[in-house]
């Protein structure tokens, strides 16, 4: 696996977890994975074995080390330790502005990733490439049209994973011979779009299977609406694109267990969940009495950014403000919408708590403590902290789009398996209606516990994902062996 974060190692988002978590279950299912990342400013490594290779991106040759880990008798780590590209102050970018020479960073990872497997393939030969975002969309490019360099690696699948769409990975159309590509890559049908080169793009064109991370969201960038413009080249894969919903490492997200909070709880013992909210509130300062503990507390745990409904919070906050709850959210992201949250606290001191940054254990404490966990995404690939908060007993409330439209089921009178809310439509009126409801079905006990134990019930295990991710690198696999010498692919 190759990626450009992994929990708990390196982490900005979902990404890291997905591929932190991942190959746990893989290796439960008997397979082998080695996962490839930058050792980026301030990472350690466990332990290991240094290997230097001589990598080379274009032009540009490099000495590369390798820090190689053991982490378990079936997965290793490495780090790709390039500190003139990787020991910087941010994974990306500072201020929000991406590093100009991302390509060159993320392609240096992707060459870095498969001169490991050339050198290795001889003792431990891979099977399966599976890159991650555009960040990693580079090897299968470069494996697919530098056959004079990759050629050993012919038999290798190819599977490509697309987290969030509407990160591309553009660079200019000079980047082509700076990253080592032929220009035959450079095709509407291929890496090209718009003048530019995706690395995320060719990644889609040239993997032999395509997934992303919920069925829902797999069918939706199939539309315009959703698909950022790639919804053209993912059509041309549709055979061999598929959404595979992501999992939870339940052994972190776990009520029963979790290090992180003042009380531990299960679908069995909710007490643990009131020390937890009073934990919450007391954090933030807000008021903790009795009347504070019989209303409900809505958190909500997110970058600040429009995809994740901040404008829909923002145009309704007069009358979400006016409903008998208490709200705490933690966040960083646009400054405009960091603004608008802190002004919100200020106006309202006792029922309105905000961090801005990221706390680990305040995450974890949010999904305790909180009786709702309001995600109102514009789009959601996929999304695991209403997964998250189903298994914490923390009801969510959603918008019904990509993986959230898959994992929560929403409550009406009549409906058996409800676990939470979902708004009818992406409007500042419908996320106030959906949380006047939500207000006031908290009032009915019964129903309210009902809800929580139907949410703690659903399996949201990587078990059952790896086993579909499985049945993908089979595939790849015996694509991989069918590839004809006339494959367009190949220049």
């Amino acid at each position: 696996m190759i990626a450009s974060e992994v929990s708990p190692w390196a982490k900005t988002g979902g990404l890291a977890d997905v591929v932190g978590a991942l190959p746990e279950a893989l290796e439960r299912l008997g397979h082998r994975v080695t996962v490839v990342m930058p050792r980026y400013r301030g990472v350690t490594p466990p332990p290991g074995e240094t290997v230097t290779h001589r990598v080379q991106l274009g032009p540009t040759v490099r000495d590369v080390t390798l820090q190689v880990a053991t982490l378990s008798a079936h997965r290793r780590l490495v780090t790709v330790d390039v500190p003139s590209l990787f020991d910087r102050n941010g994974l990306y970018g500072v201020g929000g502005v991406d590093y100009p020479d991302s390509g060159e960073r993320f392609g240096v990872l992707c060459a870095s990733a498969l001169e490991l497997a050339l050198g290795e393939r001889a003792e431990r030969p891979f099977d399966v490439i599976h890159a991650h975002d555009w960040q990693a969309g580079l090897a299968a490019t470069l494996h697919r049209t530098r056959p004079d360099r990759y050629g050993p690696l012919a038999g290798v699948g190819l599977v490509f994973t697309i987290h969030n769409i509407a990160y591309q990975g553009l660079c200019p159309r000079d980047a082509v011979p700076a990253l080592g590509l032929p220009w035959s890559v450079f095709r509407m049908d291929t890496a090209e779009f718009y003048g530019q080169i995706s690395l995320l793009k060719g990644g889609i064109a040239y993997s032999d299977f395509v997934t992303t991370v919920s069925p829902s969201y797999a069918r939706e960038t199939l539309r315009p609406e959703f698909g950022m413009g790639m919804e053209g080249v993912l059509r041309a894969r549709a055979g061999h694109y598929v959404g595979i919903l992501n999992g939870i490492d339940t052994a972190v997200w776990n009520p029963r267990d979790d290090v992180h909070l003042p009380a531990t709880y299960d679908a069995d013992d909710l007490s643990g969940k009131a020390v937890c909210k009073r934990a919450l509130l007391d954090h933030f300062r807000l008021a903790v009495g009795d009347d504070a503990q019989a209303r409900p507390v809505i958190g909500m745990v997110s970058r600040l950014v429009e995809q994740k409904g901040l404008d829909l919070i923002r145009e309704a906050a007069p009358a979400l403000m006016k409903l008998d709850a208490a709200w705490v959210f933690v966040g960083q992201g646009d400054g405009r919408y960091e603004e608008f949250l802190q002004g919100l606290a200020n106006r309202h001191p006792s029922r309105v708590g905000v961090h801005i940054g990221f706390s680990e254990r305040l995450a974890h404490l949010v999904e305790a403590g909180a009786d709702m966990f309001l995600m109102p995404s514009k789009f959601e690939p996929c999304g695991l902290n209403q997964m998250y908060s189903l298994r914490y007993g923390t009801v969510p409330v959603v918008t019904a789009v990509g993986g959230l439209d898959d994992t929560v089921q929403p409550y009406t009178a009549r409906a058996r398996r409800a676990n939470g809310f979902k708004l009818e439509e992406y409007s500042a009126d419908a996320l106030v209606r959906t949380l006047r409801h939500a207000v006031r079905l908290f009032a009915e006990r019964a129903t309210w516990r009902e809800l929580m134990r139907q949410g703690m019930a659903v399996d949201h295990s990587w078990q059952t994902s790896a086993k579909e991710y499985v049945k993908v690198y089979r595939r790849a696999r015996e694509a991989a062996a069918n590839r004809g010498s006339g494959d367009r692919a190949v220049s």
